[in-house]
C-alpha cells in the first residue's frame, strides 16, 4: 500500500488525484462502519429497554447524521 502510494505521488497531478481517491474510499469506508456500529448498538438498546426507544432513536439519528457530514467533509477535502 505505501509503495503505491510512493509511486502515485512520483507521477505528479495524476498521482496526487490517486492519494485523493484512495483518501475518499477511506472516509466513506470509516463512515460506513461507523453508522453500522451506530445503529447495532441502537437496536441493542432498544432491545434491553423498549420503553427508551423513542430518545434512543433520537439520539441514533443525530449521530448518524454528524458522522455523515464528517464523512463528506473527510471526502471533499480529500479530493481537492
Amino acid at each position: 500500500m505505501i509503495g503505491t502510494i510512493a509511486q502515485a505521488a512520483a507521477t505528479g497531478v495524476v498521482g496526487l488525484q490517486k492519494i485523493g481517491a484512495i483518501g475518499a474510499g477511506l472516509a466513506v469506508i470509516g463512515a460506513g462502519i461507523g453508522i453500522g456500529q451506530i445503529g447495532g448498538k441502537a437496536v441493542e438498546g432498544i432491545a434491553r429497554q423498549p420503553e427508551a426507544a423513542s430518545k434512543i432513536q433520537t439520539n441514533m439519528i443525530i449521530a448518524a447524521a454528524l458522522v455523515e457530514g464528517v464523512a463528506l467533509f473527510a471526502v471533499v477535502v480529500a479530493l481537492l
